[in-house]
């Protein structure tokens, strides 16, 4: 009888305590990882989120951006990071799903990472700096068919979007432009801006300011539709019919965290994205809000995981 009492109080003890399980808190400090430079799109928006998570929970939020080799050296320091919710990171398409067919990873996408939530979905902006003499996609096209091997084009690093958006386009025009990585979108625009490059898929953010200013030319966008943020360019699929390569940015977690810690960072990111005053600042530079569940984003990457392994297959691409 004593035994059972006891049972049955230990049982209630459990009871009353699970709420509070459940309910986790996050850490006092929360660090973001970016795998590119400061100054760039994803450093950007790690902090236009990072300002409103810290505002929301009160945690000190800070941005550590780890650039190089495309964002997998930001993706691997995630993956070796404890388990707490005190490291988190925006990831992004490349070392999420390019990367893991193009070279040999120290790290799982799948088991040694945890998705969150979808950050931001968005399409790219093809520009060409004002000495290329070329102010339509048309005219792109017709001066890389004339001369072949002779252009090139500036990515965040091998196996990044901006590659494949480069090699798809490659694919589809029949043309050889040759392809010429950097550690993140603002050094790659510095070279476009100096004349050293030929084009560059870029986010608006980076490169809008230089449009505006005259110092780069916007030929067209990567999405299947035409964008919010430059109704009057035409996509690139409008010229090549088929192609579209757009970018996103995704919070995403170490693969050992508790599933309770998980679904609390979802809740607090989410929110943080759908406040108007983040949604408005995203927007306002072309990078669109997109947040959601954690399953959703799971599924996303699989999805993207097979797009671009098809074509990385198909074009023969490597990270050399």
């Amino acid at each position: 009888m004593q035994r059972r009492h006891l049972m049955a109080a230990a049982a209630a003890l459990l009871l009353t305590q699970a709420p509070a399980a459940l309910a986790q808190a996050l850490p006092a400090k929360i660090t973001i990882l970016v795998g590119f430079a400061a100054g760039g799109a994803a450093d950007h928006a790690a902090r236009v989120v990072g300002k409103r998570l810290a505002e929301n929970t009160g945690a000190t939020v800070v941005i550590d951006n780890k650039a190089g080799a495309g964002g997998n050296i930001a993706h691997q320091a995630l993956a070796n990071a404890e388990p707490d919710g005190s490291t988190i990171l925006l990831g992004s398409i490349g070392p999420l799903a390019i990367a893991p067919h193009m070279m040999k990873l120290g790290y799982d996408v799948q088991k040694d990472l945890a998705p969150l939530t979808m950050g931001m979905n968005f399409p790219s902006v093809l520009v060409v700096p004002p000495n290329l003499g070329v102010k339509t996609l048309q005219e792109l096209v017709a001066l890389a068919k004339k001369q072949p091997g002779v252009l090139n084009y500036g990515s965040t690093g091998a196996g990044s979007a901006s590659h494949l958006a480069g090699e798809l386009f490659n694919q589809i025009g029949g043309l050889d432009i040759v392809h010429i990585p950097y550690k993140g979108g603002a050094p790659a625009v510095n070279e476009l801006l100096a004349g050293r490059l030929s084009m560059y898929f870029a986010t608006q953010s980076t490169a809008g300011p230089h449009v505006a200013a005259g110092k780069l030319v916007s030929l067209a966008t990567t999405g299947k539709q035409r964008a919010p943020f430059a109704p009057d360019l035409p996509t690139v699929d409008e010229i090549l019919p088929g192609f579209v390569a757009t970018n996103w940015y995704a919070f995403i977690a170490p693969g050992k965290t508790p599933a309770p810690l998980l679904d609390k960072l979802n809740a607090e990111l989410v929110k943080a994205l759908k406040s108007p005053e983040v949604d408005a600042e995203l927007n306002k530079v072309g990078l669109l809000p997109a947040p959601g569940t954690r399953q959703e984003l799971a599924d996303f990457i699989a999805a993207e995981s097979r797009t671009w392994g098809q074509v990385i297959r198909d074009r023969k691409i490597t990270a050399n």
